[in-house]
């Protein structure tokens, strides 16, 4: 069987995508962890399943991690999607994509070629003020942490420097018993009143060098925690990220681009 795609990167947080109608496989899990596979598949963050004209919308997405979960969004994941609809012809300027987290508006800033800066709006963060100081136990003691849903739960830690063994503890705090669905984490470093660094644990993917909506979440719970005042420079190892407040809604502006394009043969070999 083959699968074409389409690949794709938000702030080389990447992405294979494919028209839903174009595929027919029984396990779309297993599917989704052959074509993402770095060594033996084509290699992504996840895969997108992607319809067009959608309930009202220019389209809808459907996001598998490369470790076959699902996920609700994707906020690097949904620009990428908005570009492989404009590349379609099937969106102009203003794309509107139906989500697992709901209907999400983007409005194209920018394109050169198969470049695009899009901006998202990335909709009201959801907290309690509890969790925006919530004491974590994790393996050495206990951790304050900020946890929020913006279309998918982040949890937030708040360091001083990276200079630790960050990418152990967001493993564990990943799938704590906290979060019986797991979490998306990010580590936040405050560099000033605007500008935050942070490094990525993604659900169903281990390290990012970027997430849209751990960009979104980070930024969100610096200013929830008055540590940082919109708008907000989001650092990643992949370059900057901006999340705006705009009368209680977020907005991440952020880049997209396609990159290639193929065919994956997906056979038994590829299964097992």
């Amino acid at each position: 069987m083959n699968i074409p795609y389409t690949k794709a990167h938000g702030a080389k947080n990447d992405f294979l995508l494919t028209w839903r109608d174009h595929v027919d496989v029984s396990d779309f899990p297993e599917a989704a962890r052959a074509i993402c596979d770095r060594h033996t598949g084509v290699g992504a963050d996840g895969w997108l399943l992607v319809e067009r004209g959608a309930g009202g919308a220019d389209g809808s997405i459907h996001l598998y991690n490369s470790d076959g979960s699902v996920a609700e969004m994707s906020g690097n994941g949904t620009r990428c999607a908005a570009a492989f609809l404009i590349e379609a012809g099937a969106a102009q300027t203003d794309v509107r994509i139906q989500t697992g987290a709901g209907l999400k508006s983007l409005r194209l800033l920018e394109r050169r070629g198969r470049c695009f800066l899009f901006e998202m709006n990335m909709g009201t963060p959801h907290y309690s003020q509890e969790d925006l100081r919530f004491p974590l136990e994790v393996m050495g003691g206990v951790r304050e942490v900020a946890i929020l849903n913006v279309g998918n739960p982040q949890c937030a830690v708040f360091v001083s420097d990276f200079q630790f063994e960050w990418r152990e503890l967001g493993r564990e705090i990943e799938s704590h018993r906290q979060f019986p669905n797991r979490t998306n984490v990010s580590f936040i470093r405050s560099v000033d009143a605007h500008t935050i660094d942070v490094r990525f644990y993604e659900r169903g993917a281990g390290e990012t060098m970027s997430s849209g909506t751990g960009s979104t979440g980070a930024a969100a719970a610096a200013m929830l925690r008055g540590l940082a005042t919109s708008p907000v420079r989001v650092l990643t190892p992949a370059g900057p990220l901006e999340v705006s407040d705009k009368n209680g809604e977020l907005y991440l502006s952020g880049p997209a681009e396609i990159v290639a394009g193929g065919q994956f043969y997906m056979g038994v070999m590829n299964a097992n």
